[in-house]
């Protein structure tokens, strides 16, 4: 029997299982991970995956102590120094655009650029070499009892104290073991490609706010960006069938030519966009993490940071349960995992729903007041470095990992 079994292996599932099998200044715990379909490793000199996510500094301590950030770093990361916020009302280079930069805050960066397929194999390996054991299997079903759980896969069934759901939106755990979410369309559909432009991106995120959506260019290592464009549903489908020519067209019309022209090196891809919140993170002997417990617009690049802390919150509070003799799965040592990350994830997903609503959609006097707070923001330095430390992820209540 193992201590925790994992189900899903993605960036979120892969970091609690590395954590809980590192353990904190003593043993780890016994931990199996159930990933059907585990990554291959980026061959050599491969060109750059458009599917990125944006790593806090947070973040990066948390994979340090997972043993996953050596394998990350490298010639394909792509560290940002500034991001660049405005609406379409005004232009990019305007007083009124909303400005971060590390600099403000005596820091080397905001944070990394790093593409998913990287971040996901990098911390499986840390795992497999923390010695947790990666099961290739599909879960069928879940038997909960008094001191333990059985998990029946394709591949056998297996047994361990407690289990975690990092299994995505549609998380089977979820499911199987009778816990709920409240899952709403956002009405627009993220469209994500690599793009080159005829200015250099400056080491700098850019994000423009449309009525029509939110529209994102990310800085990749070689130089070209991947765009997050979040658009609406109306004028998504029509986006996604132009001819790349036509989608350059459009695309330089929404970004307002803020890096010049743009020409598509990659194909698009595109997935629905849809907030979910799970009311309940825990039941006895189950902890759900990552977006298996919630999932917030891309629009600040929060949601994989956010699972990471997830899964860091739950070693800390697992492995010191175990230290002191508890049972790690105890439903006390889990409700106190539940109350610490539902109350920070509430307060990032209503902000970012706050953005979307009157930055990118809103009308009206709330509205207007929310496009010229960015330039009150950003006349303001001591409010813009509060802004800046809670988007690096280094103020709250942080997990040890998180602190480094």
């Amino acid at each position: 029997m193992y201590d925790v079994l994992i189900v899903g292996g993605g960036p979120v599932g892969a970091c609690a299982g590395a954590l809980l099998a590192r353990g904190a200044g003593g043993p780890g715990l016994s931990v199996a991970l159930l990933e059907p379909q585990p990554p291959a490793p980026l061959p050599a000199g491969a060109a750059l995956e458009p599917r990125v996510v944006a790593v806090s500094r947070a973040s990066e301590r948390t994979l340090g102590c997972a043993g996953a950030w050596p394998g990350i770093l490298g010639p394909r990361l792509c560290a940002y120094e500034r991001m660049r916020i405005w609406h379409e009302s005004v232009s990019a280079t305007s007083t009124a655009a909303l400005v971060f930069d590390a600099a403000d805050v005596g820091e080397p960066n905001l944070g990394y650029i790093v593409e998913n397929r990287l971040l996901q194999t990098a911390l499986l390996a840390a795992f497999t070499q923390a010695g947790g054991h990666i099961e290739p299997a599909q879960l069928s079903g879940v038997r909960i009892g008094e001191e333990a759980v059985e998990v029946q896969t394709n591949r056998g069934t297996f047994s361990a104290r407690f289990i975690i759901g990092a299994d995505g939106a549609q998380s089977a755990v979820r499911e199987a073991v009778g816990l709920t979410a409240q899952i709403s369309s956002y009405r627009q559909t993220a469209i994500v490609a690599t793009v080159a432009t005829a200015r250099p991106h400056g080491m700098t995120a850019w994000q423009r706010f449309m009525q029509a959506g939110t529209l994102a260019f990310l800085p990749l290592a070689d130089g070209t960006s991947s765009i997050v464009w979040s658009a609406d549903d109306e004028v998504a489908p029509g986006l996604m069938a132009a001819s790349e020519a036509q989608f350059a067209v459009e695309l330089d019309r929404a970004s307002d030519l803020a890096l010049g022209a743009t020409r598509l090196v990659s194909a698009r891809q595109s997935f629905p966009l849809r907030r979910l919140r799970a009311p309940r993170y825990v039941a006895r002997r189950v902890a759900l993490i990552g977006d298996a417990a919630h999932v917030v617009h891309p629009l600040a690049g929060q949601g994989v940071n956010l699972g990471l802390l997830d899964a860091a919150a739950l070693a800390d509070l697992v492995l010191a349960a175990s230290a002191d003799g508890e049972d790690p799965g105890a439903f006390a040592v889990l409700r106190r995992y539940e109350r610490w990350r539902k109350s920070e994830v509430a307060l990032m997903s209503a902000a970012i729903d706050a953005f979307d609503r009157f930055l990118a959609h809103g009308t009206g006097p709330l509205a207007r007041l929310a496009q010229q707070g960015l330039s009150w923001v950003n006349g303001a330095p001591e409010l813009r470095r509060v802004f800046i430390r809670r988007a690096l992820g280094i103020t709250g209540e942080l997990p040890r990992a998180a602190k480094g």
